[in-house]
């Protein structure tokens, strides 16, 4: 497992990163105002129909199924099942498409009442290109099954890279050099990226696995009920996690414009921890925990489920303490050029900070999720999800109207923070409370060093910024703070033996 996670963490630390370079270049293209706020809300049905067929849930709803087979020889069937579910998901998928198409308009006026007509007119046009990027992110998210089935992890994780190279290289295409440049060129590589990254390359990766057409029938398999079974649930329950975002954008076309921009930027940089840390973690381990539930290992799941937590919530303690301590140079650094102007990195800093507070929790709840999603048992976290998004949404409404996007980014950290407490509460009580508390002795001994650590380091950066000059200043101090906040984290010989402890 340890060598999928480097495998998977790499990839992910890798894409990651050049979303940040997807960013920043669009914020020197296009800035953050009404044109970035175009843009990132032209995602937002794409999004929901990928929603609606729990397109972000499949690989996860489909690796115990193939999982089962595999393990005891049957490959065969493994691939009758996958291409007798593969079918109606991608002519759903298609469907959806095209009804969507005609829709757009209607749908953006009701769901961004912030935006003027023109704006409307313009977000639309972008929906319309990335649209049909979702049939190829739905078959990627099958043929990625089928990878991690087979505890494969290198091509699943070389998509999502290509995806963001293609966003880079259509956004430099359709903007450098024009005088009114336009989103239209970072739309259309996301539409070739997702084409080419997350389904041309998939279908390669599957096939090196052994994918192969069916030899018999796949009607009436019975893969098929039993997968509908465990995605309905994810399906119908629209939880906090895939929600959030879409809250964000929604609140925050109340705001001036380049709310929605400031809160996209403000998120997309604080994920960038919680995917190299708790994502990748997340899906090396998903497999590994399936196939302990599918040996009737119960107690090893909840152990390894453990493991997997405390050595998510050290690690996301450090980003927290370095994001909260940083967020200004950082964003500076990142950001601030082009279009993007020292207003723009003040707002977005702001939100860097209240989003950095939530990663513990963005990172637990991962694990968690993943721990019922390998029981199969799809129902609690999709309950308590969709419990927690209807809580959330009067934290939104009052924190928008009293601390404006600081308060929409403070509104998410609560409530993924309510998301993650009950979920946990759930988990332990079906698995035994005595596997909580090495969980709550990990991270109440190292909040305290995070703390420490992010005082040290927003101490040492801004001895650097008060008395340097010149392009190098804010990147140095944000490098230097991060190396303090991980020396003072990590520093501690128990900090280490916590993570090593079984």
């Amino acid at each position: 497992m340890g060598l999928a996670a480097a495998i998977v963490a790499g990839g992910v630390l890798l894409s990651r990163l050049l979303g940040l370079v997807r960013q920043i270049v669009f914020a020197g293209i296009l800035g953050a105002g009404a044109t970035g706020d175009e843009y990132f809300v032209a995602f937002i049905i794409p999004d929901f129909l990928n929603y609606l067929l729990a397109g972000a849930y499949m690989a996860i709803t489909l690796i115990p199924i193939l999982t089962r087979r595999f393990a005891r020889g049957d490959d065969e069937d493994a691939w009758r099942a996958f291409w007798a579910i593969t079918k109606p998901l991608a002519l759903g998928v298609t469907v959806l498409v095209i009804i969507a198409m005609p829709l757009v308009e209607p749908i953006l006026r009701a769901i961004e009442p912030g935006f003027t007509d023109e704006q409307v007119a313009t977000a639309a046009r972008l929906t319309r290109i990335v649209l049909p990027a979702q049939i190829f992110f739905v078959l990627g998210q099958l043929l990625t099954a089928v990878q991690f089935a087979r505890e494969r992890f290198l091509i699943p994780s070389i998509g999502p890279i290509i995806y963001n190279l293609a966003i880079i290289a259509g956004g430099l295409a359709g903007g450098l050099g024009r005088d009114n440049p336009s989103a239209d060129g970072f739309a259309w590589g996301a539409l070739v990226g997702a084409f080419a990254g997350i389904f041309l390359l998939q279908i390669w990766g599957a096939w090196r696995e052994g994918l192969r057409w069916p030899t018999g029938s796949t009607r009436r398999h019975p893969a098929v009920p039993r997968y509908f079974a465990l995605a309905i649930p994810l399906m119908l329950g629209q939880s906090l996690v895939v929600l959030d975002e879409q809250l964000g954008r929604t609140f925050g076309s109340f705001v001036s414009d380049g709310g929605v921009s400031w809160l996209t930027f403000g998120r997309q940089t604080m994920l960038v921890p919680v995917g190299v840390i708790a994502q990748a973690t997340g899906v090396a381990t998903y497999p590994f925990l399936a196939r302990l539930v599918a040996e009737g290992k119960h107690r090893e799941t909840a152990e390894a489920v453990g493991r997997a937590i405390r050595y998510v919530v050290v690690f996301s303690l450090a980003a927290t303490a370095a994001l909260v301590a940083l967020s200004v140079p950082a964003v500076r650094a990142l950001y601030e050029r082009g279009s993007f102007d020292a207003f723009d990195t003040a707002a977005t800093a702001g939100t860097v900070v209240f989003f950095a507070l939530g990663i513990p929790m963005w990172g637990a709840q991962q694990i968690l999720a993943r721990g019922f999603y390998a029981r199969e048992e799809m129902w609690a976290p999709v309950v308590i999800g969709t419990l927690s998004t209807i809580a959330a949404l009067p934290i939104y409404w009052v924190l928008q109207h009293s601390m404006e996007v600081d308060g929409l980014a403070l509104a998410s950290t609560i409530a993924i923070t309510i998301y993650t407490i009950a979920l946990a509460v759930v988990w332990y009580r079906r698995t035994g409370w005595e596997h909580a508390a090495p969980v709550a002795i990990t991270a109440l001994r190292a909040a305290p060093v995070a703390a420490v650590g992010a005082l040290a380091a927003w101490y040492i950066a801004q001895a650097i910024l008060d008395n340097g000059t010149g392009l190098w200043v804010d990147p140095a101090a944000a490098i230097t703070g991060g190396v303090v906040v991980l020396a003072v984290v990590f520093g501690p010989r128990w900090v280490r033996r916590d993570l090593m402890t079984p």
